[in-house]
Order: C-alpha cells, then structure tokens, then sequence
C-alpha cells in the first residue's frame, strides 16, 4: 500500500507541488481573513512593549503570513521550474529538494518580517502608525510612496527584477545539486524577490498593515510585475511615476495641512 502511494505521488510531482503551495497560501489567507492578528497591536502593553515582547512576535507572525499571502503565488513559477528540473536531473524524488528550495525562500521573507515588524513597532511607538496599522502622517505616507516610486527606476530594481522574471536563467546559472544547493538557491532568490520588492511592501503602512483590499492589490501588482509588461523597463517608469505623483499629491496636501 505505501509503495502504492510513493508511486502514485512520484508520477504526479508537479501536481503535488502546486497543491501544496495552494495550501499555503490559502491558509495564509485565512488567517488574514479570519482576523487573527487584527486586533493583536491593541493587547495591552503592545504600544509600549520593546521588540522583545510577546506583542512583537504576535506582529512578527501576522507580517510573515502577509508575505506568505502575497509572495509565494508569484514565486510559484519558479518552484515548480525547479521541481521540473530536479526531476529531470536527479535520480529520486524532487519533492524533498523542492521542499527545501521554498522554505528557504519563505525564510528570508520571514527574516524581512523581522525588520518589517521591528519598523512597525517604532513608528507606533512614534505614533506615525495608528492602532490600525495604517499611517498617521501625511508626510511619512507621501514619503514612502514617493521612496517606492523611485526605486522602481533604480538599476538594483532593475537587476532584482530580472531575476525574478526569469526562472530559467536563474536557476541554470545559480544551480547546484543536492539538499545544500536547494538550500542556498532558494535563499538566493528569497533574496532577490525582496531586492525586487522591499519598497512596496513599505506601502502598506500607507493604507493600512491589515487593510486586506490593500494587500490584495499588492500582491497582484506584484504578480503581474514579475510575469506581465508592468515589469518592463516601461512598465516601471509608468508605475514608478504614478507612485511619485500620488506621493507628491501626499506631500502637498501634508503642506497645506
């Protein structure tokens, strides 16, 4: 029976790896949608408490299922290329090493987590982010999408981007075999996807940390940035100056205020 089993999950591979990833992400999902973590930055003694508190990790967690929520769907591509090259190069199963390539990438988005939560707990402390995880400031808004808007003209977002767009030469050139180099290219291209998109996620305080329409429309901004024209180098001087002109729009509303 279980040799049944490993047989019948060894022929479907890809089919495995894709349910899998949906599983994640859905659950990601849910736990946005359900309201875990909505109300966690208002438990007492979450205003004040430094990053070692409980409220901090409980921040932490919320952050990462974000990222899970918003990143893996565009990784996906990715991860199945490198299920579908594992399994043409090596002699067993591709599911382990695969395994490892997305946790990999998903650990460094929970390392930016741990930066992304370490800068949401000093601008509460600051009282530039209200207890609905949304900014403040007329200023630190315009600020962070004018930032956002211009680092998508930058020659790193460019280089970031290409990567992440493509799979193929990515993985063919950094490839190396076995479970230590499914460790390390998944880290290098968690690595490049937050190279690619650190800015926008900075945008979230704008509108709001927990607003989910918002993070919604960012993850498929991304999506579309890494696999459409908005990822073009024109596609980025559009979206790019869209983000500066709402941002001085900000700016100046904050002036006349």
């Amino acid at each position: 029976m279980l040799n049944q089993v490993v047989e019948w999950i060894a022929r479907r591979e890809r089919g495995v790896v894709g349910a899998a990833l949906g599983l994640i992400v859905v659950l990601a999902w849910v736990f946005l949608l359900t309201g875990a973590g909505v109300d966690m930055p208002d438990m007492p003694g979450m205003r004040h408490a430094g990053p070692e508190g409980a409220g901090f990790v409980v921040v932490f967690v919320m952050w990462t299922a974000m990222m899970v929520a918003m990143m893996l769907p565009s990784a996906a591509p990715t991860i199945l290329l490198f299920a579908a090259l594992m399994r043409s190069r090596a002699t067993t199963s591709p599911l382990p090493a695969t395994g490892l390539f997305a946790g990999a990438y998903m650990i460094i988005w929970a390392a930016f987590s741990v930066a992304a939560t370490t800068a949401h707990w000093a601008l509460q402390r600051a009282e530039l982010v209200s207890p609905e995880m949304r900014s403040t400031s007329y200023v630190l808004g315009g600020l962070l999408l004018v930032a956002a808007g211009v680092y998508q003209l930058t020659p790193l977002k460019d280089a970031c981007l290409g990567r992440c767009r493509s799979p193929i030469q990515f993985l063919t050139r950094h490839w190396k075999p076995g479970p230590a180099g499914a460790l390390r290219v998944g880290l290098l291209h968690g690595a490049y996807c937050v190279g690619c998109c650190w800015a926008l996620m900075g945008l979230l305080f704008v509108a709001g940390v927990m607003n989910l329409l918002w993070v919604a429309a960012m993850a498929v901004f991304v999506l579309m940035e890494k696999t459409t024209l908005l990822g073009t180098r024109l596609g980025r001087i559009a979206s790019g100056a869209s983000l500066m002109v709402a941002g001085a729009v900000v700016l100046a509303v904050a002036w006349v205020r």
